[in-house]
This record gives C-alpha cells, sequence and structure tokens, in this order.
C-alpha cells in the first residue's frame, strides 16, 4: 500500500536538476517530524515548510500496488512524450519508495529521482539521489549525486558533510515564509548563503526557483 499526499507535473526548481520537466510524487509521513505544528519544537527537523500529512492533495490518494501507482502518475506526464523523470519526495519517501515500485517506473521509461533526509536506507534502482540533511542524527545514505543541505541550521554546519562521496554540494536559504520569530531566528538566509558559497567554493547555491516562478 502507498499512501500519496499529491502527485503533479511540473519543472523542477531546485539543485543539478532545475528547470527540468518532470513528475513529483510526493509520500505522506515523514520520520522526522509528524507534520503537526504543536510537535515542530520538539522534532528533529524544526523549518520543513511542506505538507506531507494525509492523502487529500492534488491527486493523491492511496494505491495498492505498484502498477496501480504507476498508472496513475503516468497519465499526468505529456501524452507521446519521452524523457520520462519522477522526483519520489515527502515527507520521507524511504518509508515507503521500494523495489518493486523502482522496477515498475522503469518498466515504462521513467529515471527516478528521489529527495530523501538521509537517515533510512535507500532500495537499489535509484539513478538520482539527493540527500538534504535535517539532522544531528548520522546520515545512513553518505553517497549519492547530490547533498543538498538548507541553510543556516542551528545544529549542523556545511563542514559535517564536506567528506562525503557526493558530486555536487548545494546550499539552499532557509525559507522562513512559514516561521514565527517565537520558532526559529529569523534572519536573511540568502546572503548569508551566498557568503557562505564564497568563502568555500565546495559549495554552489540553489535557490528555490519554482517559488519564484509562482509555480508548484
Amino acid at each position: 500500500m502507498y499512501s500519496i499526499k499529491e502527485a503533479f507535473y511540473s519543472l523542477q526548481g531546485e539543485g543539478a536538476h532545475a528547470g527540468r520537466p518532470a513528475l513529483f510524487c510526493r509520500f505522506t509521513g515523514c520520520n522526522l517530524w509528524s507534520g503537526q505544528e504543536k510537535t515542530r519544537a520538539q522534532s528533529d527537523c524544526q523549518f520543513c515548510d511542506t505538507d506531507f500529512i494525509g492523502t487529500d492533495g492534488q491527486n493523491g490518494g492511496k494505491f495498492k500496488t505498484a502498477e496501480q501507482l504507476r498508472k496513475h502518475i503516468d497519465a499526468l506526464w505529456p501524452a507521446g512524450q519521452a524523457h520520462k523523470y519522477v522526483v519520489f519526495t515527502g515527507g520521507e519517501p524511504a518509508l515507503q519508495l521500494d523495489e518493486a515500485l523502482i522496477t515498475e517506473m522503469k518498466q515504462h521509461g521513467y529515471t527516478i529521482a528521489i529527495e530523501t533526509n538521509g537517515t533510512l536506507p535507500l532500495p537499489n534502482g535509484i539513478d538520482w539521489i539527493c540527500v538534504s540533511p535535517k539532522t544531528t542524527k548520522p546520515l545512513v545514505v553518505t553517497k549519492g549525486s547530490e547533498l543538498k543541505l538548507v541553510y543556516p541550521q542551528s545544529h549542523i554546519t556545511p563542514d559535517l558533510f564536506e567528506n562525503l562521496d557526493f558530486m555536487h554540494f548545494y546550499l539552499q536559504p532557509m525559507d522562513q515564509s512559514h516561521l514565527t520569530v517565537d520558532q526559529i531566528p529569523l534572519i536573511d538566509t540568502q546572503q548569508a548563503t551566498l557568503h557562505y558559497c564564497l568563502a568555500h567554493p565546495l559549495w554552489r547555491l540553489s535557490l528555490q526557483t519554482h517559488k519564484m516562478l509562482n509555480i508548484d
């Protein structure tokens, strides 16, 4: 059984594939936060800006088999067009993404990406692994395609990850639009991220271009 908050076709807005047309499949649930505001301050991740509770989002639902889910999201891809690309995200997609779904998607021509917090093991067959650390807990996924760190985080700093085996290292300014001063000290995160990248050239700047363009 797969529980999906939402699924939609859009452009990847972040990281190395920014601007690439993609299907996004957002799983419900996360292992670092319940998704409820009343528990945010006590959670491992306190700045999440995503709704991943329930199955009531755009094209959300519950699906008994990998084939059912594949057909559901495949219908969102432009008819007759190749270069199929799907991004499994959350919440934490590693709670639900399995080899059965990966095999099903690959059999129908998809390149598969995942955006994960890196604290849970991943199934085989994923083509693009993006790890976005959110906690001081040790990462289980220590190699992949890109490491994308939301910046700044008071409890983890970029230098903690520089020796890991990733092709790309990105810093992404924290989106504070949904937070209050009571939840986290508000600063100019874009300027802080820009200055860090200039001082530490391993890191590249990642902006949430989908928010700038006002698209999903």
